[in-house]
């Protein structure tokens, strides 16, 4: 699978749990580490884990694959989905306007609003 396409289906899953304000973050000439950062938040530390929950289930059902490694979800403030090429980040409110990821990333043309 193709990264941008496995960042798609990470946002499609963010979706079906209405997670807000998703967004797909090409990163790919700014660090080695990943090709994209996806972004969503929830409402609550309930919707944090419940979003994180549903991007592995979907992508586990769907495809098979599993994250390379998970952090802070069970806090619910924001958790990290490691996939390899494709980062996933879910944050509560509070925390996405603190650590602003799109802001530190941005370069111009590289964010892309996810609509379904």
């Amino acid at each position: 699978m193709e990264s941008k396409d496995l960042a798609l289906e990470c946002c499609k899953a963010l979706a079906a749990k209405k997670g807000e304000d998703i967004v797909i973050l090409d990163v790919s000439e700014q660090t080695v580490v990943c090709s994209y950062f996806v972004i969503a938040s929830g409402k609550s530390t309930t919707q944090v884990r419940a979003l994180g929950d549903n991007v592995e289930e979907e992508l586990k059902k769907k495809f098979e694959l599993y994250p390379v490694r998970t952090e802070g979800l069970r806090e619910g403030r924001w958790g990290v989905l490691d996939y390899g090429d494709v980062v996933v980040h879910i944050f509560n409110e509070e925390s996405r306007l603190f650590y602003y990821l799109e802001r530190l990333w941005d370069s111009g043309q590289n964010v892309t609003k996810y609509e379904e």
